[in-house]
């Protein structure tokens, strides 16, 4: 595919992946796609993605530290839970049949939209629980989800955010702070792998991550002004693009 079309396909892409990002997690349900539909291949795709994404997430993580959004020692907890998890899962996803995993979240995905839709999740605050009890809960889910992550790992951003401000009480934005920051630590370290093993294509990767931190700082700003409002709105059509490509998955047998 000629180049110059590569880069108008990826980049207005990366920008409304970083903007979904910033607001409800799950960017890279849009991101790696438009790598992979403009031609590239799959190993280069993932780390060039990957390079884009780390850029924008940073972004969008000191955006929301300057706005108070990050409690940081709770993120400290979660950042060691969430990396204990990504290790675990990476393991497990030699031993276990991704086929059915890919089954398991069929079931996982329709629930979750069921919970966000029920009563009043995400637009009404629970009330806070003390401090002791909302670490345990939230390292509990950060390490949850980081095994996700490590084994699988689409949408890992949203459904780290609902957990933290529905198990864990979390009030939203700085539930989304935190997620951002567990983002940040890990999207940075899988970085670092993709460029000693030399998977990374620079110029598109900084290009791209150019619009994607673009997207987050848009992103960043909209969340900051909307709040919960039009958040679940968004995870929703986050669940459903990851709902279609779990059944195309399915369907083709990758």
């Amino acid at each position: 595919m000629d180049v110059i079309i590569q880069y108008l396909i990826i980049c207005p892409l990366v920008m409304l992946a970083g903007f979904v990002d910033a607001i409800a997690g799950g960017g890279g349900l849009i991101s790696l796609p438009a790598y992979l539909i403009a031609g590239l291949p799959v190993h280069n795709a993932i780390a060039t993605n990957k390079m884009s994404a780390s850029m924008g997430t940073l972004l969008v993580t000191w955006e929301y530290a300057r706005a108070g959004f990050i409690p940081m020692k709770l993120s400290l907890f979660c950042i060691g839970c969430a990396f204990a998890g990504s290790y675990l899962g990476a393991h497990l996803a030699l031993l276990m049949d991704p086929h059915a995993f890919t089954v398991f979240m069929l079931v996982v995905l329709p629930l979750t939209a069921y919970y966000l839709n029920r009563g009043k999740a995400l637009v009404v605050e629970k009330e806070p629980y003390p401090f002791r009890k909302t670490a345990i809960l939230s390292m509990a889910a950060a390490l949850v989800i980081g095994v996700y992550d490590g084994f699988y790992g689409p949408g890992t951003g949203t459904f780290l955010l609902l957990l933290l401000s529905g198990l864990a009480h979390i009030p939203l934005k700085k539930a989304n702070g935190v997620t951002k920051a567990i983002n940040a630590t890990t999207n940075v370290a899988a970085l670092c792998v993709f460029l000693l093993n030399g998977k990374i294509l620079f110029p598109l990767g900084i290009i791209a991550g150019l619009f994607g931190m673009a997207g987050n700082y848009l992103g960043a700003i909209y969340f900051a002004k909307s709040g919960a409002r039009n958040v679940r709105p968004i995870i929703m059509a986050v669940l459903v693009i990851f709902f279609v490509k779990v059944l195309y998955e399915l369907w083709s047998g990758t």
